[in-house]
C-alpha cells in the first residue's frame, strides 16, 4: 500500500493529472527497500542537453545522496534522477557514499551517460546503511517502466508517512512560445525551513542557461518551501531539484532579470508554493492547516522569522488542534521570535476577527466568531507590527496526538 496512513482531511479533494513534457519520462518500481507490497524506487529521465538546479539541505548532517548532489549541481547538466524511500543513506559513513556510487552507476551504465549526470535523492530511516543492490537489480525494469505519463507513479513511489501524492503543474509563456512546468513532492514530518520539504523535484521544457534556472529556483524558493514547517525539524535529506529540457521555441534568454521571464517567475512561484502548501496540509497526524500573515516588521527576513517562531510554536499548535483560542500564546510567540517588537503597535487577528490592539485586547472583544473559525479545516492567523514595510507568509499545520503516535512507532 502506497499510503499507511488515513488519509490527511487537509488533502485535496482532487489529484491533477500532469501534462507530458516531451522527452521526460518517468517509472517506479518496487525494489523492497523497506517496504512490502508497493514501489520504492522512483526515475526520471530527461533527454540529453538538459540542465539542472537544485536546493539542498543545510543540515550539517546530510545524507550521502545530498553530497552527491551538491557536488555535482555545479556542473548544471542532468540526464537523470534516481529516488527511493524507506531508507534516507544518512549517517551512514563510507558505505553510505559507496551506495549513492554503486545506484547512480547503474543509472548511468543503463542510459549510456556520464555518472554525474545522475542525479540521487533518499528518504526514509536515518542511519540504516542503504543496499545498492536492488537498484542495479530492478534498473532494467525501472528503465522499462519510464514514460512520459508516469507522473503519478513516480509521486507515489517517494512516499514514507505521506498520506496522499503532491502534484502540481503550470503552463506560461516566455516571449511567444509556450512552456509547462510539472512537479511532484513528499513530505510530512521532519519538515522545517532551510529547504522545507525532504523530495521535490519539478521539469519544464524551458531552455534557460543553468545560472538563470538556479536563480529562479533559489527565489521561489524562499517564496515556498522556506516558508512552511510542521515540526521545526529540519531533514538530513531535504532535495529539491528543477530540471529544464529546453525543447520549448522561445527567444533566448541569458539573464534572470530578463522582462520575458516575468510569467515563468509567477508560474514557478506558484507551482513551488502550492507543492510546499500541500506538504504542510500532510503534516503527520494534522488536522487543521495554518496560514500566518505577518506583515509591518522590519525586514522580510524578520517577518518570516516571527511567522515561524509561531508556527512552530507547540503551545500555539496545540491550541489551534483544540480549537481554543488562546490568542496569548500568539503574543508568546511573536515575544520569543527575537525580532524587534512593540506592544503597543501589535496586532493580532483570526479569522480577520482583530483581537489586540494598542497593547491590549481590543475593547468588548467576543471570542465567539474566533472559536467558530478555528472549527474549521482552515484556520488564518494576521500579525501587524506596525513596524516596517516587512512581510512574509508562513504555512503550518496544527500538532495533534496522532502525530505522537506515527512518530513514536515509525521505525517499528
Amino acid at each position: 500500500m502506497n499510503a499507511p496512513h488515513a488519509v490527511s482531511p487537509l488533502a485535496p479533494k482532487t489529484t491533477p493529472t500532469l501534462p507530458r513534457i516531451a522527452g521526460v519520462k518517468l517509472g517506479a518500481v518496487e525494489a523492497g527497500i523497506r517496504y512490502k507490497g508497493r514501489t520504492d524506487v522512483m526515475l526520471a529521465i530527461v533527454p540529453a542537453g538538459a540542465v539542472i538546479a537544485g536546493v539542498l539541505t543545510r543540515s550539517k548532517t546530510a545524507s550521502a545522496p545530498v553530497e552527491w548532489c551538491r557536488k555535482n549541481l555545479p556542473r548544471g547538466k542532468v540526464r537523470a534522477i534516481l529516488a527511493n524511500a524507506g531508507n534516507a543513506n544518512a549517517f551512514t559513513g563510507k558505505i553510505g557514499d559507496k551506495s549513492v556510487e554503486e545506484a547512480t552507476r547503474a543509472v548511468a551504465q543503463a542510459l549510456g551517460c556520464a555518472r554525474n549526470e545522475v542525479f540521487m535523492a533518499s528518504t526514509g530511516v536515518i542511519g540504516q546503511p542503504l543496499d545498492p543492490a536492488p537498484f542495479a537489480k530492478h534498473m532494467p525494469a525501472l528503465v522499462k517502466a519510464a514514460r512520459e505519463d508516469g507522473w503519478a507513479e513516480a509521486s507515489a513511489a517517494i512516499m514514507t508517512t505521506d498520506t496522499f501524492p503532491k502534484l502540481a503543474t503550470r503552463t506560461c509563456r516566455i516571449g511567444d512560445g509556450t512552456v509547462t512546468l510539472n512537479g511532484f513532492a513528499k513530505g510530512s514530518g521532519m519538515i522545517a525551513p532551510d529547504m522545507a520539504t525532504m523530495l521535490a523535484f519539478a521539469f519544464t521544457d524551458a531552455k534557460l542557461p543553468p545560472q538563470v534556472l538556479q536563480k529562479l529556483l533559489s527565489d521561489a524558493t524562499d517564496k515556498s518551501f522556506n516558508c512552511i514547517t510542521v515540526d521545526g525539524d529540519t531533514s538530513t535529506s531535504d532535495t529539491l531539484l528543477l530540471a529544464a529540457t529546453g525543447a520549448a521555441k522561445h527567444p533566448r534568454i541569458d539573464e534572470a532579470d530578463d522582462p520575458m521571464l516575468v510569467e515563468f517567475k509567477r508560474a514557478l512561484d506558484d507551482l513551488m508554493i502550492e507543492l510546499a502548501q500541500l506538504v504542510a496540509r500532510d503534516g503527520e497526524g494534522a488536522s487543521k492547516f495554518i496560514t500566518i500573515n505577518v506583515t509591518g516588521a522590519t525586514s522580510n527576513g524578520a517577518a518570516r522569522k516571527i511567522g515561524l517562531a509561531v508556527a512552530n510554536s507547540p503551545l500555539v499548535k496545540t491550541a489551534i488542534a483544540g480549537e481554543d483560542a488562546n490568542w496569548g500564546r500568539i503574543v508568546m510567540a511573536v515575544g520569543k521570535a527575537g525580532e524587534k517588537a512593540d506592544r503597543d503597535k501589535l496586532r493580532i487577528s483570526m479569522g480577520g476577527v482583530r483581537i489586540t490592539d494598542g497593547g491590549q485586547v481590543v475593547p468588548k472583544y467576543d471570542e465567539t466568531p474566533v472559536v467558530k473559525h478555528m472549527q474549521g479545516r482552515d484556520v488564518v492567523i494576521d500579525i501587524e507590527l506596525g513596524l516596517g514595510r516587512g512581510k512574509c507568509t508562513v504555512w503550518t499545520c496544527d500538532l495533534t496526538h496522532r502525530y505522537i503516535d506515527i512518530n513514536g512507532s515509525y521505525r517499528s
